[in-house]
C-alpha cells in the first residue's frame, strides 16, 4: 500500500476535479449518466440538436405565450378581462404576469454535452494507465487477484458469472438511485442534497457491512 497516495492527496484530488468540472460546464458530472449517454449517442445527439433550436430562453418562452394564446384566448367568446371574484372585474394589467423575463431563466441547465462526458470516460481511463505505467505495476491479467480467490471463488467461470450479476446489480442499484458514488458521492454531498446524503449513507454502510462479512464472518 505504500505506493498509493495519502488519504488527504487523494481527497483534494477528487475535490480539485468536482469544482473545476463544476465550474468548466456549470453542471455535476457522474460516471453512471455518463456512461449511459454515450452508449446512446445518436439518442443523444438527436436531443441536442432539438436543444439548440431553443437556445434562446426569451424566444421560447415567447413563442409558448403566443402558442398559449392562440390556442385558449382567440374564440370569439373568449373574455379580453378575467372576471374577479364576486361578479366585479379587475383590469388586467393590474394582476397579469409579464409572458418572459429577463431575470428569471425558463429551465436550469441541462445535461453536460456528449463530447464533454465522452472526454470525462476517456480521461478516467488514460489517467488510471498513466499512473499504472509510472508507478511499475502496469500488466494486463484476467482474474480479481489473489484475495478474490481466496475470498469469493477461484473457478474462473464462477469468477465471471459472479462478476456479471454483480455488474447488473450495480447498474440497476445506480440507476434506481439516481446515480452512482461519483455523482452523489463527489457531487451532491459537495452541494448538501439530501437525497444524496442518504444515497451515499447506504453505499459506504453497506459496503462495510459486506466488508465485515467477507474478512471476519465468512
Amino acid at each position: 500500500m505504500s505506493g498509493y497516495w495519502p488519504w488527504w492527496a487523494g481527497a483534494a484530488g477528487l475535490a480539485l476535479i468536482t469544482i473545476n468540472y463544476a465550474l468548466t460546464t456549470d453542471r455535476s458530472f457522474g460516471v453512471s449518466s455518463a456512461w449511459d449517454r454515450v452508449l446512446h449517442w445518436r439518442r443523444e445527439r438527436q436531443l441536442e440538436k432539438i436543444d439548440e433550436e431553443f437556445t434562446d430562453e426569451r424566444a421560447l418562452a415567447e413563442a409558448l405565450a403566443a402558442a398559449t394564446a392562440e390556442h385558449f384566448g382567440t374564440s370569439p367568446g373568449a373574455p379580453a378581462v378575467p372576471p374577479g371574484a364576486y361578479g366585479t372585474s379587475q383590469p388586467l394589467e393590474a394582476e397579469a404576469e409579464p409572458t418572459a423575463r429577463e431575470d428569471i431563466p425558463v429551465a436550469g441547465p441541462g445535461p453536460a454535452p456528449l463530447v464533454t462526458q465522452a472526454a470525462l470516460l476517456v480521461s478516467i481511463f488514460v489517467g488510471g494507465l498513466i499512473a499504472a505505467l509510472t508507478s511499475g505495476r502496469f500488466h494486463l491479467r484476467f482474474d480479481m487477484g489473489p484475495g478474490f480467490r481466496s475470498l469469493v471463488t477461484a473457478d474462473p467461470i464462477t469468477m465471471l458469472v459472479l462478476l456479471f450479476v454483480g455488474g447488473v446489480l450495480v447498474g440497476f442499484g445506480t440507476r434506481l438511485a439516481g446515480g452512482c458514488s461519483s455523482g452523489h458521492g463527489l457531487n451532491g454531498c459537495g452541494r448538501l442534497r439530501p437525497v444524496s446524503l442518504v444515497a451515499t449513507a447506504v453505499f459506504f454502510g453497506t459496503a462495510v457491512a459486506v466488508s465485515f462479512l467477507l474478512w471476519k464472518v465468512i
